[in-house]
């Protein structure tokens, strides 16, 4: 997997100061999309064990909230075997921050409705998100109004209350 970017102060993608890691990858290609470079997988650079490393340095200071993912899409179904791995290790050795997710694919039943998205980990990885904003960027319902999601018909989903209760719970309404 690629990466395009690492953001290590980013209050805008989740609660709080997050590190953000924007992935390289999207078949989704929505209109207007805010970051339409990270379409192409091989855009930035490898994500290395090094790179990994200096995101859990980033994400150690008490001030720091959490790791927000993001990109490109961290759900197409090679950012989500790349992003497994580490995202178990953020899990264990920072248990106490909060994982965000954003997609450009639909949460359903603990999956992702659009088949192309589903994987063997995709069920995993979703279990280790806390929060997972979902559903492509419509440009007709944009609304700049919104709190950390840019269309009307995008969801703020609380991972764990959802999966927990077997119903989309909403983290924002």
């Amino acid at each position: 997997m690629n990466y395009a970017e690492i953001k290590k102060t980013d209050i805008a993608n989740g609660e709080g100061v997050r590190v953000s890691l924007f992935v390289s990858g999207c078949r989704r290609h929505c209109k207007n999309c805010f970051n339409k470079v990270t379409w192409d997988f091989d855009y930035g650079k490898p994500f290395t064990e090094a790179v990994e490393e200096e995101i859990l340095q980033a994400l150690s200071p008490d001030y720091i909230a959490g790791l927000t993912l993001l990109g490109g899409d961290p759900m197409e179904p090679e950012n989500q075997r790349a992003l497994l791995p580490f995202v178990k290790r953020v899990r264990e050795r920072l248990p106490q921050k909060t994982i965000w997710c954003y997609t450009g694919y639909t949460f359903l039943d603990g999956g992702i409705e659009e088949a192309q998205a589903n994987c063997e980990v995709t069920r995993e990885l979703i279990s280790c998100f806390d929060v997972l904003v979902d559903g492509r960027f419509i440009e007709e319902l944009k609304d700049i109004r919104l709190v950390f999601r840019g269309s009307s018909n995008q969801r703020v989903i609380d991972v764990k209350k959802t999966l927990s209760s077997g119903n989309i719970v909403l983290y924002l309404t």
